[in-house]
């Protein structure tokens, strides 16, 4: 079987394995305080036009989320999220164990639009009730979405302003960030990231790490004391050089972004694939993950072979397939895989 189900089967982008290994008996001192880890927040603050940035290294994505989520809200308050948000949908109700209500919009493409927003603030505080329901506190997106769809500049832009209306803060889950920044479309990059979002974060784990995120930090309160919230929800990881090393080596000589934009290209032959063939897409994408609409009996004939994942029925006649390609898919499969799409 050839695997297209996401973009984290593989173990890590060589290099980094090279490099553990040679750094593997080398002392250094525990919880990301260590030499490596410095170098990597200095690379990340340089990339990021960010000086006075605060980066943290945490294990994963779920771990990233509810540390910064529960760091930035008060008791009292909850993160705006797109229905299909990953902290609304995947993390096994993590947000909410913290104390922290996830508050759902329903969107066709995975985006949040500063309009959405807008109106989740004024028809709470125009409640004469509001006082007696959570309170808006964070807005949390994810580019790409987990549609696999982008934000531009001006979305984002129009985000920070109604943001700033409400006082909320933006935060944006980078888990498949390089992803995004090679899809074709996109507008944005690391400064300008920066500058718009109160807290992102760079993943790792999805794009060539063993595991590893990094957390970004442009907002001040959300800065002081964040080590702590670290420690207590489990993330201060002992041999943080670790996390440390694999940002250097995925930074060294542009690597994420090269192995972002290897997956994306593949997955833009894949696409093209389905459209020839006729086939429709559930939303309009240019990364490495593709939602396609397949008809029943191709569903059956591309499982023999090739597993991706199913995201249920579109209608009684067809399914929607999610196929993705990572930083380490193999140019071959994706040869096979589109003849075999030709012969559907």
């Amino acid at each position: 079987m050839k695997y297209f189900n996401c973009d984290y089967n593989e173990g890590a982008y060589p290099p980094i394995l090279k490099r553990m290994i040679e750094t593997n008996l080398c002392q250094s001192i525990g919880y990301s305080e260590d030499e490596y880890c410095e170098e990597a927040r200095n690379i990340i603050r340089s990339l990021c036009g960010a000086p006075d940035g605060a980066v943290h290294f945490l294990v994963g994505g779920t771990q990233a989320n509810l540390t910064v989520i529960s760091a930035a809200l008060r008791s009292h308050q909850g993160v705006i999220s797109a229905s299909t948000g990953h902290i609304n949908v995947h993390e096994t109700g993590a947000i909410e164990a913290t104390g922290h209500k996830v508050l759902s919009i329903n969107t066709e493409d995975g985006l949040l639009t500063a309009e959405m927003v807008e109106k989740v603030c004024h028809d709470h505080f125009a409640d004469e009730a509001f006082e007696h329901m959570v309170q808006p506190g964070m807005v949390y997106i994810s580019s790409p979405s987990e549609l696999g769809t982008i934000y531009t500049r001006k979305g984002l832009s129009d985000l920070r302003k109604v943001c700033d209306k409400y006082g909320l803060l933006l935060y944006l889950d980078g888990a498949r960030l390089g992803y995004g920044m090679a899809d074709r479309a996109n507008d944005i990059d690391l400064p300008f990231l920066y500058n718009v979002c109160d807290v992102f974060y760079i993943g790792g784990t999805k794009q060539g790490a063993l595991m590893g995120e990094a957390v970004v930090i442009r907002n001040e309160a959300l800065k002081k004391d964040f080590r702590y919230m670290i420690k207590q929800r489990g993330g201060m990881f002992a041999k943080g050089r670790l996390l440390g090393i694999q940002f250097l080596e995925l930074f060294r000589d542009g690597a994420y972004f090269k192995l972002a934009e290897h997956a994306d290209r593949l997955a833009d032959s894949i696409r093209k694939a389905f459209e020839d063939k006729g086939y429709r897409f559930l939303v309009e994408s240019g990364t490495n993950q593709i939602f396609v609409i397949v008809p029943n009996n191709a569903v059956e004939k591309l499982n023999k072979k090739y597993v991706s994942s199913n995201n249920g029925p579109y209608d009684e006649n067809h399914t929607v397939l999610r196929f993705c390609t990572s930083w380490a898919t193999n140019p071959a499969d994706v040869e096979e895989l589109i003849e075999d799409i030709k012969a559907l």
